[in-house]
């Protein structure tokens, strides 16, 4: 990996790590636990578009981890890393059926891999499946998120292009 790929990896990663401190501090919207903007996967679903799987995945889970630890929730990151490895996962398989003028589905189908992630997770850590019943309500909301944040990466990628090259 050469010094300017590994620059743009690292700013990604502090731009998604400023995105996610900056929301722990606004208040839950909902009185429902686990539901969230989940903004900094702005530029998660961007790098699906625009990096490798492994420059993606190093990303997501590079932000994982220090949002983790700067968020003082270490518990936090095993619901993060169930959901953000389903959502990657299903993500780097839909790039290569769905086009950049349609990533906001890509986004949406991620925000819901990205909650059964975290239920599984959740049912493995508290051993039990009443947590379930929090799926549908996460659902719903993982969809208006992840619209939003798909359309935020599709411009910013369509903004890109005609950026002038560095």
């Amino acid at each position: 990996m050469n010094a300017k790929k590994l620059t743009q990896l690292g700013l990604l990663t502090t731009v998604a790590l400023i995105i996610f401190i900056v929301e722990l501090r606004i208040p839950n919207l909902a009185p429902i636990p686990g539901i969230k903007l989940g903004l900094a996967n702005i530029v998660t679903v961007y790098a699906v578009y625009r990096f490798t799987a492994k420059e993606t995945a190093l990303i997501l889970y590079a932000r994982i981890l220090l949002g983790s630890i700067f968020g003082g929730n270490m518990l936090a990151m095993l619901y993060s890393l169930g959901g953000g490895t389903l959502c990657l996962l299903g993500m780097l398989f839909l790039r290569k059926v769905i086009d950049e003028k349609h990533i906001w589905v890509c986004s949406v189908l991620g925000a819901v891999l990205h909650n059964i992630g975290q239920i599984s997770v959740a049912v493995a850590v508290m051993k039990t499946t009443a947590v379930i019943s929090y799926l549908p309500f996460l659902l719903v909301s993982g969809c208006i998120a992840g619209v939003f944040t798909g359309l935020c990466a599709q411009i910013l990628i369509s903004r890109g292009r005609k950026a002038p090259k560095i």
